[in-house]
C-alpha cells in the first residue's frame, strides 16, 4: 500500500530518518503528526516542515504515552498509520558503567515498551480507519549485533520477534505489520562520527516507501539485505566481521 491521503503518527520524527520519513510523507499529502521528547528539536522540526504537527513526550514514561494517546484519540480519531521509530541507544560499558541499569531501563522502555504500549492503546482506533498500517522500524543488528551498543542489538531484537508474533496474531485482521530494518544510515545520531559505507537518510527512506507499497512484511534496506543472507550461511563469520569494525 501506499501512504497517501493519511493521518499518520510517527515517533521520534524531529530529526534523522524520523524526520525525513516525516517529510516525505507530508509531501505525498498526509497529515503527520510526531512526538519527541525534545521540545527544542520538535521546534527546529516545525520550522522546516510548517505543516508537521508536533507533540513533546518522554516515551520512557509510561503516563506520557498514555496522555499522548488520549491527545491523538481527541484530536485526530482518522490516524491510521503508526510508524513506531523512536530509539534511543547507550554505548557506555556495561561493567564499569555505574548507572547502566538505569540506562537499560530507559532503553527497554523507549526501545520496546513504547512501541507495544502505542500499538495496544491505539489498535482499537486504527482498526475502525481504512488502510491501517503499522510499521516498526529495527535494525540489521537484530541478525549480528555489535560490541559498541550495549543493549540496542537485544532490544531491537525483542521488537523485531514481537512483530513477526504480532503478524501472525493480526493475519486475519485489518491492521497489516511491517518491518523495517535499517542498516548504518548518515543522521545526528552517530554525533558527527559517521561510519564508512552509511546510506543518506533520503535512500533509506526511498527503499522504506518503496517496500511499503509493494506490500512487504519485512523490508531490509540496503546492505542489510547482504548481512541477512550471510549470517545465515556462516553466524560466526559475521559476528567477528562486524565486531571487528566497532
Amino acid at each position: 500500500m501506499e501512504i497517501f491521503n493519511s493521518t499518520v503518527i510517527i515517533t521520534g520524527g524531529s530529526s534523522g530518518i524520523g524526520f525525513e520519513i516525516c517529510k516525505r510523507l507530508l509531501q505525498k499529502g498526509n497529515t503527520v503528526i510526531t512526538c519527541s521528547g525534545s521540545a527544542e528539536k520538535l521546534g527546529e522540526a516545525k520550522k522546516q516542515l510548517p505543516d508537521l504537527i508536533t507533540y513533546q513526550c518522554d516515551l520512557s514514561q509510561l503516563a506520557e504515552c498514555e496522555k499522548f494517546v488520549k491527545w491523538t484519540a481527541l484530536n485526530f480519531p482518522s490516524v491510521n498509520v503508526l510508524i513506531n521509530n523512536a530509539a534511543t541507544a547507550t554505548r557506555s560499558d556495561f561493567i564499569s558503567d555505574a548507572a547502566i541499569i538505569e540506562k537499560l531501563e530507559k532503553e527497554i522502555a523507549v526501545n520496546f515498551k513504547a512501541p507495544v504500549y502505542l500499538i495496544k492503546s491505539l489498535y482499537p482506533l486504527m482498526a475502525k480507519n481504512n488502510r491501517a498500517l503499522i510499521v516498526n522500524i529495527t535494525s540489521g543488528l537484530v541478525y549480528v549485533p555489535t560490541k559498541k551498543y550495549t543493549f540496542y542489538n537485544a532490544t531491537k531484537s525483542a521488537l523485531h520477534s514481537f512483530t513477526q508474533v504480532l503478524r501472525l496474531q493480526l493475519q486475519q485482521q485489518n491492521v497489516k505489520i511491517t518491518e523495517v530494518l535499517f542498516p548504518v544510515v548518515d543522521t545526528p545520531w552517530h554525533n558527527g562520527k559517521v561510519p564508512k559505507g552509511a546510506i543518506s537518510a533520503e535512500d533509506a527512506v526511498d527503499e522504506m516507501l518503496r517496500g511499503i507499497k509493494d506490500d512487504k512484511a519485512e523490508i531490509r534496506i540496503s546492505k542489510v539485505k547482504l548481512l541477512y543472507f550471510l549470517n545465515r550461511i556462516a553466524p560466526d563469520f559475521m559476528f567477528k566481521k562486524i565486531n571487528s569494525m566497532s
